[in-house]
């Protein structure tokens, strides 16, 4: 089997042959029996949903939890394919977090005409309560997720930065788990770098970036909104694996200025909060005042320097695709580097000629909210019905600086397994960054998401996407 169409193929490359990361595994599953590896895929179904592995569906009044579907081919990278990914990620990743501490700080990138002013004054995210506050060990992302697709053999694109709070670590944990579960003879034969000391590397992360207010062993935990959040069996799972408690809103109270947790033995403080609420929620006093997710005042420990909260309050900007746009400026100013891994080409519809532009091939485009994310909120031009097109043209013209557009790239495809065989499906890669103030790691892989239905491109599980597990070979 190769590739359907003139879409770059992993396993198959360019012309058919197969590729050399994939050829030891190829080898294996033309000696399976088509109809074993089927089976082996349903119990996978099983062994994910005994597990509790779900995420919840926002709208979905008739079914609020789903499970991702998973594929059992997995996408397989050469070590020295990662190497050099994985440089461009830290590159990135670096440039990232000294732009947040510019931004609350000096603003030299826009003294230096860099990027536009308004950009950052007239953007949601920015949180002007964080200018000048200085997080301990200078880290305000200390979990990070880099969204990446390829086009060709050595081309890979940033589609996306998530810097606020990135999900998805869980299923590429779980993904291989389930994995070598099932297909224990894969490990034997081939070697793929291990990912299950992501949550041993997670807590060490957070206790490296406990504040100095900390006495001894740091105390960690991970504050959710709670179980109707979509993520919240990542949530609560990363808090197992961490040896960490998982807490809500109401757990936590300011107490002689540090923020304390309810237990039985009374209210004890707490070091290092990895928070999964979001800025507009975390704090009732300085944030949303209707809030019941948050913690009252926390926003006032972490000033003072009572608390890390992980991420920094205000990283949002970040993520903003606008700001996206000006990353091979940020990466170069603040690394004096040039990109290792490039960006998409992006029109910034709040400029006129970009708008007529879109306008102009809004059919041809990805057109994309500038604070949007999981999918949603997203014009694919080529695939849209014409009510579709009509209704984003209306949008552009009524909030073109609320919108970005992209071309439609011919992203990659690997195989999933059907009834029928081997089949291309289009696929992207987050892979998953922990920073501290003296170190980051990155873990050899990521989460592989893949777009199930054929031809589609769109991969986010709330669109119907499913997952795939992440091999990064030995050297």
């Amino acid at each position: 089997m190769g590739a359907s169409n003139n879409d770059y193929d992993e396993m198959f490359g360019s012309g058919g042959d197969i590729r050399e990361p994939y050829r030891e595994y190829y080898d294996w599953v033309n000696s399976e029996d088509p109809g074993q590896l089927l089976r082996k895929s349903a119990e996978a179904e099983t062994f994910f949903r005994r597990t509790g592995i779900t995420f919840n569906v926002y709208g979905d009044a008739e079914n609020t939890e789903r499970l991702i579907p998973f594929d059992v081919v997995p996408r397989i990278l050469s070590a020295w394919q990662w190497s050099k990914l994985a440089r461009g990620i830290e590159q990135r990743v670096r440039a990232i977090n000294a732009f947040l501490y510019d931004l609350y700080h000096q603003q030299e990138i826009i003294k230096a005409g860099r990027i536009p002013e308004r950009l950052i004054s007239e953007n949601s995210a920015f949180e002007p309560k964080m200018i000048g506050v200085n997080p301990p060990g200078g880290v305000y992302t200390h979990i990070v997720g880099i969204d990446l697709v390829r086009t060709e053999d050595n081309e890979f694109f940033v589609l996306e930065d998530n810097a606020r709070t990135p999900s998805g670590v869980s299923y590429m944990l779980e993904n291989r788990e389930t994995m070598m579960q099932m297909f224990p003879e894969l490990f034997s034969r081939i070697p793929v770098q291990n990912v299950g000391d992501y949550p041993k590397n997670l807590r060490r992360t957070l206790a490296r970036s406990a504040p100095n207010a900390c006495d001894g062993r740091p105390t960690i935990a991970v504050l959710t909104p709670g179980i109707h959040n979509s993520a919240y069996f990542e949530h609560s799972f990363l808090a197992d694996q961490m040896g960490a408690e998982l807490v809500e809103g109401h757990d936590l109270r300011v107490i002689d200025g540090r923020v304390a947790m309810r237990t039985t033995r009374g209210y004890e403080p707490i070091d290092v909060i990895y928070r999964r609420v979001d800025d507009e929620y975390l704090d009732p006093m300085n944030f949303n005042p209707d809030s019941m997710l948050g913690v009252p005042g926390i926003l006032d420990v972490y000033r003072s320097g009572g608390i890390t909260i992980a991420n920094a309050p205000g990283t949002g900007v970040a993520d903003d695709k606008a700001v996206y746009s000006y990353m091979p400026e940020i990466v170069e100013f603040y690394t004096g580097e040039a990109p290792i891994l490039k960006n998409v080409d992006t029109w910034r519809c709040s400029e006129p000629d970009s708008l007529a532009y879109v306008l102009d091939n809004l059919e041809e485009l990805v057109v994309k909210e500038v604070h949007g994310s999981g999918g949603y909120g997203m014009l694919i031009g080529p695939t849209a019905s014409k009510r579709e097109v009509a209704r984003f043209r209306k949008l552009l013209k009524s909030r073109p600086e609320n919108y970005i557009a992209q071309p439609t790239l011919a992203l990659s495809t690997v195989p999933i397994l059907t009834k029928a065989g081997l089949a291309p499906r289009h696929v992207d890669l987050r892979p998953f960054v922990l920073v501290s103030p003296d170190r980051i790691d990155i873990t050899p892989g990521g989460l592989t998401r893949v777009a199930l239905k054929k031809g589609s491109l769109v991969v986010n599980s709330s669109q119907g996407g499913g997952t795939k597990d992440t091999w990064v070979l030995e050297d």
